[in-house]
């Protein structure tokens, strides 16, 4: 998505259509106010009459504007001011660009930096709507034989009103755009079909991204040979029962001026389709686990957004990917693995295979010497009960690492919760035959899930997401959702931030 910054007078903008926020109550917004002058309160009217209500993303389009250069105006909704938050704003920029991505216009001049948030600065503002812009633009048409006309919106402008905000208004939109290719990246392979997106097609994907970023990231593809070499058995104890060759995805990106520092490494769960194996799942709704490699989609969109970023840090992407399939290979409840850390593993249930191919990632993870370690996965139904679809589930080994993505997931609205790390779960995963249980029973699943992963990365501070309610929509909406794609993206962008002031100091 282009973007630009305007500071001229809203009203001499010539644009297909121009798109003002207005609250329910109180004067209006300063474009709004300048606009409204401009028309002969045209704006004012359409209140005063009941002809639109500005409740909270209420969208009116005006096809005719007097005395207004844009061809169309669009009224947004912003609902009452002392209830405007962040995810009022993001609401009302969704609604407006899902109606301008159905209009027949490229581009659109939008005043909503006018709508300010408490501790948020224009910079934040600008970024929430660059990335929803790019966003709605989004459709799914890869395995589509008809085409349906797709959006045409391609540039936003943005009004702001002081010369003196252009350049933050700029920075922020920047990463906006970049974060809403790297969400749109996420979501298209989240949404592929498991028969297309197999172990194969990520590594080749991750390789295409390698190729075409003229050398700022490597990617390694580590085969099922190199595995069995290795030692990752559990990894490959999940693959055993497809056709379809298990892999280890290895992308590195280096945006530091030293090559020996500390990276950043992110984890994600790749099972590209899962039947649950022997433990096979109800047959409703299972064409969705097509989507259980969300995790590791979200870790090729972050990926994404770092390359158009380009921050000053190094940041390593491992992708742990198999197909989870029944067949006479397949492996069984009862059946004892032994991981790459040396743990050996008494498989209880073969439908919690996520945990079997990340401790071998995690344990892989460890050569890096990281700075520290997040594990993306679409994990535990468990997670889904405790949280709904809003917040991902958050479990951490450090205390700051957790607080760093607290933060980062308030900042980008990609929001996750803290859910306890207690030694007292351990127990639950105590086996008889081996050194843990590969599950803990139905109490606190998502919990003894993360607790199993946790005996995986105890030499480096490590943090997992469960984004098993999050990582994609069910219902009419059906699709990936791109999360936590802004979370990570923050966390790594605050990363450069705090790095750069330590370095300064």
């Amino acid at each position: 998505m282009e973007f630009s910054v305007l500071t001229v007078n809203p009203a001499k903008v010539e644009t297909a259509c121009l798109v003002v926020p207005l609250f329910e109550d109180g004067d209006l917004l300063s474009a709004a106010a300048k606009l409204d002058d401009a028309s002969e309160r045209l704006i004012a009217q359409l209140l005063e009459r009941g002809d639109f209500s500005p409740e909270l993303a209420n969208v009116q389009l005006v096809p005719f504007a007097p005395g207004l250069a844009a061809e169309r105006l669009m009224l947004v909704g912003l609902g009452k001011r002392d209830k405007f938050n962040e995810g009022a704003l993001r609401k009302a920029l969704d609604t407006a660009f899902t109606a301008l991505a159905r209009l027949p216009i490229d581009s659109v001049a939008v005043a909503f930096t006018d709508a300010t948030i408490e501790d948020r600065d224009i910079a934040w503002n600008a970024q929430m709507t660059l990335e929803s812009a790019t966003r709605a633009v989004y459709r799914f048409t890869e395995c589509k034989s008809t085409q349906t006309p797709l959006p045409q919106l391609a540039k936003v402008e943005l009004l702001i009103g002081e010369q003196a905000h252009s350049d933050a208004a700029s920075a922020g939109a920047r990463i906006g755009a970049a974060l809403g290719d790297g969400v749109n990246l996420a979501r298209t392979l989240g949404n592929l079909p498991g028969n297309i997106c197999t172990p194969s097609y990520l590594a080749k994907q991750a390789e295409t991204m390698a190729k075409e970023s003229a050398g700022a990231m490597t990617t390694e593809i580590l085969d099922e040979a190199e595995l069995e070499a290795m030692g990752a058995h559990s990894l490959l104890a999940v693959g055993r029962g497809s056709e379809e060759p298990s892999k280890l995805i290895v992308m590195k990106y280096q945006g530091a001026d030293d090559a020996d520092e500390a990276p950043h490494v992110l984890v994600g769960k790749g099972i590209t389709f899962d039947t649950g194996g022997i433990s096979l799942k109800p047959g409703a709704s299972m064409d969705e686990m097509k989507f259980d490699m969300c995790g590791a989609a979200s870790v090729f969109g972050t990926m994404q957004s770092v390359l158009a970023l380009k921050p000053k840090l190094n940041v390593i992407a491992i992708v742990a990917s198999a197909e989870n399939m029944p067949d006479g290979r397949a492996i069984k409840p009862g059946d004892i693995v032994k991981t790459l850390k040396g743990l050996t593993v008494e498989i209880l249930n073969t439908d919690a295979e996520g945990r079997l191919v990340l401790c071998d990632a995690l344990a892989y993870a460890e050569r890096f010497e990281p700075a520290s370690v997040v594990d993306i996965a679409t994990l535990t139904g468990a997670c889904v009960i405790a949280l709904g679809d809003y917040a991902s589930g958050l479990f951490a080994n450090d205390d700051d690492l957790a607080l760093d993505l607290l933060d980062a997931g308030e900042t980008a609205w990609d929001r996750a919760w803290h859910m306890p790390l207690w030694d007292d779960y351990q127990a639950q995963l105590e086996s008889n035959f081996a050194d843990l249980a590969n599950i803990g029973g139905r109490p606190a699943g998502a919990v003894t899930a993360a607790c199993f992963l946790s005996r995986f990365a105890e030499s480096y501070p490590w943090a997992h997401l469960d984004i098993a309610g999050t990582a994609w929509n069910h219902g009419k909406d059906k699709g990936a959702t791109g999360r936590p794609v802004g979370l990570l993206t923050r966390y790594l962008l605050d990363r450069e931030s705090e790095r750069v002031v330590t370095t300064e100091a």
